[in-house]
């Protein structure tokens, strides 16, 4: 019998192809993943969701790095994350207050926990991934609530690296008695940067990490935080609710590895990578973007004349793949561990890609987003009966279970809503050609 996705594994490993995608570890080190060490709760290994032994004890390191309140292990990455930091708001009877640019995990996880999500448009850039999130918006929308307890829910970084202004957003959410949570799936290093950068220092209440995005970590490793000693006996309770009672003893593994790394090299490796990262934006100028989080190059393919995911097939032809394309840009994640040779084939790759490359018009994309109508709850527009369309025959149907590619996974219409023509319209300018929607 064919083994198609060990054959892919093992060709891809064998191309030595410059990794500008995640997971962080780039496919290096982790000597520690073999068959010998996937264990389950054998008597000493400890169990995830009652821990009070070994894995208590890693995540407790864990906590003192990131000077959190508490901090807890999850092997279902972030999503789980997501999903505990959801139920612990639910728990508590809050009203969500959501940026739009959010991963499906968050509307999948308010559909399990019947969450009533009011939506918040970002100042979008140009597209749906990335957009400035404007404090006094927040507050707005926040005094809105009335007396109702509330929470803030924010992506930072978001898909492009671009962070938002944690201090401004948890100043706010004190002033209205609200909670800020924050996807921080892809800032799992920002605490070690020169400047904490991480939302726990900066004011979060609670953040999700993804480990395995930016640090030596298998994919599935994620961490929860909060900074509020009174959420330290909830966190592990919410993530047992929708957690698998079989987690990953390597993806643990590799969580406790983190702590060492961090510990003895990470603030080394990241001052040694700004250097590079730095000489790498200098030398091509406005094709990247110089905002938010450093690690998080996005070239700006339509800005000059490019089509974003031509150049992606021509970096893959140069032996780099990126984390991810659309007409307009093209991602390129890099972590703590990269090497100073990654940089300078990077370099050559995507001059050699420039040069081959078609180039027109620069494109100044102006972005409009609006919020389609809503005509019922989330939870009851994704466990309805439903229907995959063509997008073209969408226009006024209520869209059903959100299932935008990963990635990005950002909503365009999300669970519950009309979709209407300018829905359509950015379904089919990133290249979705069909949706699942209410019969």
């Amino acid at each position: 019998m064919d083994t198609p996705v060990i054959d892919f594994l093992k060709k891809y490993a064998e191309t030595d192809t410059l990794r500008c995608h995640m997971p962080g570890h780039k496919g290096r080190g982790l000597s520690f993943v073999s068959a010998a060490n996937d264990i389950t709760e054998i008597a000493g290994a400890d169990s995830l969701f009652e821990a009070e032994g070994i894995i208590a004890e890693s995540e407790r390191n864990m906590s003192r790095l990131y000077g959190s309140a508490a901090t807890v292990y999850s092997a279902g990455g972030s999503t789980l994350c997501i999903q505990a930091m959801l139920a612990v708001m639910k728990r508590e009877g809050r009203r969500v207050l959501a940026v739009r640019n959010a991963h499906r995990a968050f509307l999948n996880a308010a559909a399990l926990f019947d969450l009533q999500v009011d939506w918040m448009l970002p100042e979008y850039s140009d597209g749906i991934l990335s957009g400035r999130i404007d404090p006094a918006a927040a507050s707005a929308a926040l005094s809105g609530f009335g007396e109702d307890p509330s929470c803030l829910y924010v992506t930072s970084p978001d898909y492009t690296g671009r962070t938002a202004d944690i201090p401004a957003l948890a100043e706010v959410c004190r002033k209205h008695g609200a909670r800020l949570i924050v996807d921080n799936a892809h800032g799992a290093h920002l605490a070690f940067m020169p400047e904490n950068m991480h939302p726990i220092a900066l004011g979060a209440d609670m953040c999700c990490d993804s480990a395995h995005k930016m640090l030596p970590a298998l994919t599935g490793a994620a961490m929860l935080h909060t900074s509020r000693p009174e959420y330290a006996g909830l966190l592990k309770p919410a993530m047992g609710l929708s957690g698998s009672t079989s987690p990953s003893y390597l993806i643990m593994a590799s969580l406790d590895g983190c702590c060492k790394y961090i510990s003895e090299d990470i603030r080394r490796d990241i001052a040694e990578n700004l250097v590079q990262l730095a000489k790498f934006r200098e030398h091509f100028g406005r094709l990247v973007s110089a905002d938010g989080d450093p690690f998080h190059i996005t070239v700006c393919a339509a800005e000059n004349g490019y089509n974003g995911d031509e150049l992606a097939g021509l970096l893959r032809e140069n032996g780099c793949e990126c984390e991810y394309s659309d007409s307009g840009l093209v991602i390129l994640l890099m972590s703590p561990v990269n090497v100073p040779d990654d940089y300078a084939r990077l370099i050559s790759a995507l001059e050699n890609a420039l040069s081959h490359a078609e180039k027109g018009t620069p494109v100044h994309e102006r972005f409009r987003m609006e919020l389609p109508e809503r005509a019922m709850s989330i939870r009851e527009a994704v466990f309805s009966p439903c229907e995959d369309i063509p997008v073209e025959k969408a226009e006024g149907r209520i869209c059903g279970a959100v299932s935008v590619p990963c990635p990005p996974a950002v909503p365009i219409a999300a669970s519950g809503e009309i979709i209407d023509r300018n829905c359509i319209n950015i379904f089919k300018r990133y290249g979705i050609s069909s949706v699942n929607v209410v019969k």
